[in-house]
């Protein structure tokens, strides 16, 4: 999960309660929660001649959630780890103390050359510092494994942490929810009620409309604190709703790396430089630091 061609908002503004940017990090807000990048990938059209090839690059101190909407990805790993990502599912890549991973068209998508949309948000969360160093995991969530269900016309899917009295089964590290929320007709959405700690509202499709203000697809909403407006949500929309309690120390990110210490990063890079990561059994690629 590179962060080349990562998008930071420019701009972004204060709307009374709320901060709106494109995706993590941006200029006022560098983390929500412990979450500490977003990136929106697609609509994008794969297929022959431009499969997705992203080869080998490492990640430090951060768990990788992938979380597609169509599409599918394969998934390799340092640690042995082989598996497509399919839409719903929940891939959750743990570094901590270093992890080296690969994503890619699966080879029999590849094969019959059928062209066809990836969509979806790759996300990294930090752990917290004691796990920084902790032994690299990987864990792989079915869609019918995540709960789901209907609460004031909204439809919603828990797809990590805990919200609402219900947990997710993917296996975080720090106090967080991550949901996906549609709407058939209007709906509202008072955050105080239903999610403790900072919120981050992502506009997949349609509008919101918070603080007199409308919020459209393609922008993300996020919570200078917890007491915030009531969201309002016509039909046909689609959001990504996450946050959590924020950490209390600051946290550095460097390219795929990210710790609570600078020196951290630095050894990384030197050992990444050095080609001194764990990699891959049978694969050669090599994405170098930048």
């Amino acid at each position: 999960m590179s962060n080349q061609g990562m998008i930071i908002a420019e701009r972004s503004r204060d709307i009374g309660e709320f901060m709106v940017g494109r995706l993590l990090p941006f200029r006022k807000k560098r983390m929500v929660g412990p979450f500490i990048f977003i990136d929106h990938m697609g609509p994008s059209a794969v297929g022959p001649g431009r499969w997705m090839d992203i080869g080998q690059h490492p990640h430090i101190g951060l768990s990788t959630l992938t979380y597609l909407f169509e599409g599918t990805i394969a998934h390799r790993d340092s640690i042995g780890s082989e598996q497509d990502i399919t839409p719903g599912s929940v891939n959750w890549m743990t570094a901590g103390k270093g992890v080296v991973h690969t994503e890619r068209t699966p080879w029999k998508l590849q094969e019959s050359g059928t062209e066809h949309s990836v969509h979806g948000f790759q996300i990294w969360v930090a752990l917290p510092r004691e796990l920084e160093k902790m032994e690299p995991e990987f864990f792989h969530v079915p869609e019918d494994q995540l709960p789901v269900w209907e609460e004031n016309n909204l439809q919603l899917k828990l797809v990590a942490g805990e919200a609402f009295g219900r947990k997710s089964p993917v296996p975080v590290y720090s106090e967080l929810f991550m949901l996906e929320a549609k709407t058939r007709s209007a709906s509202s959405f008072d955050a105080n009620d239903m999610l403790k700690g900072e919120i981050g509202i992502c506009v997949v499709a349609g509008v919101i409309e918070a603080c007199g203000n409308r919020i459209e697809a393609g922008n993300m909403l996020v919570s200078k604190q917890e007491d915030v407006c009531k969201i309002h949500i016509p039909e046909s929309a689609h959001l990504l709703i996450f946050g959590g309690k924020p950490f209390p120390e600051e946290r550095h990110i460097f390219w795929n790396f990210v710790a609570s210490d600078k020196q951290t990063l630095e050894e990384a890079k030197e050992k990444w430089r050095d080609k001194a990561f764990p990699m891959i059994e049978g694969d050669s690629s090599y994405i170098p630091l930048p």
